[in-house]
């Protein structure tokens, strides 16, 4: 009994021992961080919903992780490209090679920009709302479409059907066009370009709210995909072949074929990752599971609130995601901000 005693007393003392380790692993550290450079970091803006919720982010971790000032410059894909190789902005959330494919090789090419991890894979595809996919089991993939023109009915030419493709002007619309004719559609369909990306939103949101069929082109990750159930409608196997004739106006025999897959990159200005190592470690290690994305796009688009409510929303929503981009004693000074608020 008295070695029992012992034993117990022994276990307690080494048990005792080990709590202030264990809390101060939990503690963030007392001494401030010193940013690695020392100026404000400078994001690109760019003007969708997913890139500003990702300088949002990224803005908050350097600011409470790293212990940096940081700003936003808000603009264009292209003239923010220009302005990352001139080092006037330092980070660019999300790049998409394949839609500025010829630009992005270029600004490579020049040595003053480097692309950097894999924040996600950006997907394009025609899209029908659930409820319409229940209704019409048969309405798997887009060759389907051949059977259910009435379904989705042209208003202004009742005899064909009508599919919403992408705002008048922009590039996507030579791929849907293309593909509609590889399909064979495109005498049953006729392809409906929305003036502006808010009118397409609102077209889709009104038909989706009163349950009304509908068949559109879409991308993600965006808000609108994130907060409605749809479903996405197969296509052929990617084939870069094909894929090139569709994005060629002139394409004479289009093949259809999945829209090709967009892996999204960081954008770094060269000089900013040559003398901030450690944040350009971080970026380099972000990557975003497409869950993630689409549930606090989704929460933005619902809740009615702005892309940097958005960021703190998945910040206290997917710890054990963005802790693994940086190392303990940052996520900890982010986490400790994060309770206070």
């Amino acid at each position: 009994m008295r070695n029992l005693h012992i034993a117990s007393a022994f276990c307690a003392l080494a048990l005792a021992a080990a709590m202030p380790s264990a809390a101060a692993a939990q503690t963030p550290p007392s001494a401030p961080p010193v940013c690695e450079v020392d100026r404000p970091v400078r994001f690109s803006g760019l003007n969708w919903e997913s890139n500003l919720v990702l300088a949002g982010i990224e803005r908050y971790v350097l600011e409470h992780g790293y212990g940096c000032k940081t700003s936003v410059e808000i603009g264009e894909t292209l003239p923010m490209l220009a302005a990352l190789q001139r080092g006037d902005v330092d980070v660019t959330p999300e790049v998409w090679p394949g839609q500025i494919e010829g630009a992005w090789k270029k600004a490579l090419s020049s040595g003053r920009v480097v692309g950097v991890g894999h924040v996600y894979d950006a997907g394009e595809g025609w899209y029908v709302p659930r409820y319409t996919a229940e209704r019409h089991p048969g309405l798997k993939a887009a060759s389907d479409l051949a059977r259910f023109k009435e379904v989705f009915a042209d208003p202004e030419d009742p005899g064909r059907g009508r599919i919403y493709g992408c705002p008048a002007g922009w590039a996507c619309g030579t791929l849907n066009e293309n593909l509609l004719r590889a399909l064979g559609l495109d005498r049953d369909y006729a392809l409906f370009a929305p003036g502006s990306g808010a009118a397409q939103k609102a077209a889709i949101v009104s038909a989706y709210k009163r349950k009304r069929d509908i068949v559109f082109y879409y991308w993600t990750p965006t808000s609108l995909v994130g907060a409605l159930d749809l479903v996405k409608l197969e296509l052929p196997p990617f084939d870069q072949q094909a894929y090139t004739c569709m994005t060629d106006p002139k394409c004479a025999q289009p093949v259809a074929t999945e829209f090709k897959p967009n892996p999204v990159v960081t954008g770094l200005n060269t000089g900013f990752a040559r003398d901030a190592p450690q944040l350009a470690a971080f970026f380099a290690k972000l990557t975003v599971p497409e869950d993630a994305i689409d549930a606090t796009l989704g929460w933005l688009e619902n809740e009615g609130k702005e892309p940097e409510d958005a960021a703190r929303y998945f910040l206290k929503q997917y710890g054990a995601v963005w802790r693994q981009w940086m190392p303990a004693e940052t996520a900890a000074r982010v986490q400790a901000a994060l309770a206070k608020e």
